[in-house]
């Protein structure tokens, strides 16, 4: 029987979801498998991955082949070094401790970077909401200022059309007499 280390798909169209399986090769892609390791949201950013990883290096030893995918994960959560660091011993290149403190030590370097980028995540997205108020406030303010602006345009507009119109009366009530006295002396 030929066992493989392979992802089971669910969830919902367009927002997979997997389990990490070890299965029979020979069983359905979503059908019986011998033992779950583990889980794999790819949807969140960064993937959100949980696996047993001694299960799993425990598997890797017994023969269990992973696929391209599942060979990505386990090498992401550090399975497959620790299976490297267990032949190490298996060799006696050096001991257990040595080799869990090299693990710890990939495991810890692994954690920071990984959190280094949810860090940077959090940071560009609040970096993208204050600029995005700060463009939404500068709209706003060029919105009152024209808004104050077109109210003074119509207020000068009103005052000069009034303003005018008091002078047109005026001059012509003035142009008027002299007009008249004109044509009377010219009649005479």
């Amino acid at each position: 029987m030929s066992v493989k280390i392979r992802l089971q798909r669910h969830g919902k169209k367009g927002k997979p979801f997997f389990h990490i399986v070890v299965a029979d090769s020979r069983a359905r892609r979503d059908g019986r498998f011998i033992e779950k390791l583990g889980t794999y949201n790819p949807i969140t950013n960064p993937a959100t991955i949980e696996l047993n990883v001694d299960s799993a290096v425990q598997w890797l030893n017994n023969g269990a082949q992973p696929t391209d995918t599942a060979r990505a994960i386990l090498s992401y959560k550090g399975a497959l070094y620790k299976k490297h660091l267990q032949g190490g011993v298996a060799k006696g290149a050096f001991d257990e401790a040595e080799a869990e403190k090299r693990f710890n030590a990939w495991v810890d370097a692994k954690d920071s970077k990984v959190q280094g980028k949810v860090d940077g995540l959090a940071t560009a997205k609040a970096d993208a909401k204050k600029a995005a108020l700060e463009a939404e406030v500068k709209v706003n303010e060029a919105r009152v200022a024209a808004v104050a602006q077109a109210e003074a345009d119509a207020k000068a507009a009103e005052e000069a059309a009034n303003a005018p119109a008091e002078e047109v009366v005026a001059e012509a009530t003035e142009g008027e007499a002299p007009a008249a006295e004109t044509e009377e002396n010219t009649e005479a």
